[in-house]
């Protein structure tokens, strides 16, 4: 039997030099190969911060590049665990954004942006006859090899990339860049390769006039837009561009992803394929024009976003409810340039987290008016106070609002710790988090209880109900009877 390989440490093969972009949990750094002296992009994730569900998309990610192999596509030369980080070996792409070297160029034509499509295009047939979807194409991963005149156009992220048989439709999530998103997605239908299309397709009529097709500020009203696949030509912009490159436009944005155009069938297009004879030669500097402000204004909502993200990853940690205070924080964020995936899953996480903290704060408040229309009548739950057994209805909890909670004026504060949840179809959720409540007691002393609580939760009538419970203790604690501890301490 042939000897195992040694376990490789990415030093040993690698120097590190310095930062070229950072993530949520991720860094990308220039690095050095010490054999042959060639220059790569590390990205180093740090593993202690991932779930399981993040190192399953990480492994998925790295075996999607891995059968990739295009001059138009960012290839991964190496993939390196380590015990707590990954390092991903990618192409060093030096060239920056195509859409930011488009308006630093003198000279930008019709004919540029079919040469810069046709780039596209060929990295979505090469993913597309590998059985990958990239589902996330946009201006910001469409990068350049160099900053030489003529770099190739290269596609990169595949963090959302999903593996497909052949001409396979599925619902796979809710994923992608809200502007990009196709019809298909938006109404949570079977979708596949096509969505990529249309995703070109955007991007083309960016190429062209320096604006895209679908656009609102207004997120509901975008998808609106999308859906119906309403656009048009306005002019005095689109008067210069030939029918040609509209026919494409046209056949990459028909709604119906069955008759949406083949990456390798716009390949052989003629606005492509016969490019010199076709497409126009002519300046097009409006569009030049118009692309900047296009990116100036991705640029600013990226910026925004990132300061919002970062603020909330900070932020999030914990969620405080303080008795007697009403007081409330609500996020907002722009994400037309950001990527989401599972957008409606986490929607729908941020009702569940906001939900629980209605209902914890009920029960530090004694209201059980409220406490009884967020749980179902016949809620069940294991507690310590019913020490091990399993409770049905709501009269266990009534007894300690009435006798306990309802009674007590002393302050006491809540804290919810890492929270997950898990969504489960349109109405079921589940959440776990660790919580603390503090209070003084009748000597003035400081106590802190601390459980570790699951809540299932089940959407009726449009509300979400907590059905179940279940709740698990490091001192004196039960759903509904937090405050016995320092109510009976004297």
């Amino acid at each position: 039997m042939a000897a195992q390989p040694a376990c490789t440490r990415f030093s040993d093969n690698y120097e590190l030099k310095e930062e070229l972009g950072k993530g949520a949990f991720s860094i990308v750094k220039r690095c050095v190969q010490k054999s042959t002296g060639f220059e790569f992009a590390a990205k180093i994730i740090n593993t202690k911060k991932l779930t399981s569900r993040d190192f399953q998309k990480l492994e998925r990610e790295a075996r999607i590049c891995r059968k990739l192999q295009h001059p138009n596509i960012v290839r991964l030369h190496d993939s390196i665990q380590e015990e707590n980080f990954h390092y991903l070996v990618f192409d060093l792409v030096t060239g920056g954004e195509l859409f930011e070297d488009i308006v630093a160029r003198e000279f930008y034509s019709e004919a540029d942006a079919s040469h810069c499509i046709q780039q596209i295009l060929e990295s979505v047939n090469h993913c597309h006859q590998n059985g990958v979807v990239h589902r996330d194409l946009k201006p910001e991963n469409l990068l350049l090899a160099s900053k030489a005149k003529g770099a190739a156009v290269k596609l990169a992220d595949f963090g959302l990339a999903i593996e497909v048989q052949g001409e396979q439709q599925a619902w796979f999530g809710f994923a992608g860049t809200p502007g990009y998103l196709s019809p298909e997605v938006l109404k949570k239908e079977p979708y596949g390769k096509a969505v990529d299309i249309w995703a070109c397709g955007v991007i083309l009529y960016i190429l062209l006039v320096g604006y895209p097709p679908f656009w609102d500020e207004d997120q509901h009203r975008l998808y609106v837009q999308i859906k119906a696949g309403t656009y048009d030509y306005p002019s005095p912009e689109w008067d210069t561009v030939t029918p040609e490159a509209k026919s494409l436009i046209n056949q990459m944005l028909t709604v119906s992803p069955y008759k949406r155009i083949s990456a390798a069938e716009a390949l052989k297009h003629p606005w492509i394929c016969q490019r010199e004879r076709v497409a126009s030669v002519v300046h097009r500097q409006e569009t030049v024009d118009c692309l900047k402000k296009f990116n100036a204004r991705r640029k600013l909502k990226g910026a925004i976003l990132t300061t919002m993200l970062a603020t909330r990853n900070f932020s999030s940690k914990s969620m405080i409810a303080k008795k007697g205070d009403g007081s409330q924080v609500k996020e907002s964020t722009d994400s037309s340039s950001t990527t989401v995936e599972d957008d409606d899953c986490k929607a729908r996480r941020q009702e569940i987290i906001k939900i629980t903290e209605q209902l914890i704060e009920a029960i530090n408040n004694g209201d059980y008016e409220t406490y009884t229309k967020i749980c179902d009548p016949h809620l069940t739950s294991f507690e310590p106070e019913a020490l091990g057994n399993l409770i049905e209805g709501m009269d266990f909890h009534k007894f300690n609002f009435d006798n306990v909670l309802g009674k007590s004026n002393k302050a006491i504060n809540t804290t919810i710790l890492n929270p997950h949840v898990h969504i489960f179809g349109e109405d079921t959720a589940c959440i776990a988090y660790v919580r603390l409540t503090q209070y003084i007691d009748k000597q003035g002393h400081p106590h802190t209880v601390q459980t570790e609580e699951t809540r299932v939760w089940h959407k009726k009538d449009n509300k979400w109900q907590n059905v179940h419970f279940h709740g698990s203790r490091n001192g004196s604690f039960s759903n509904t009877a937090t405050q016995y501890d320092f109510v009976n301490h004297k």
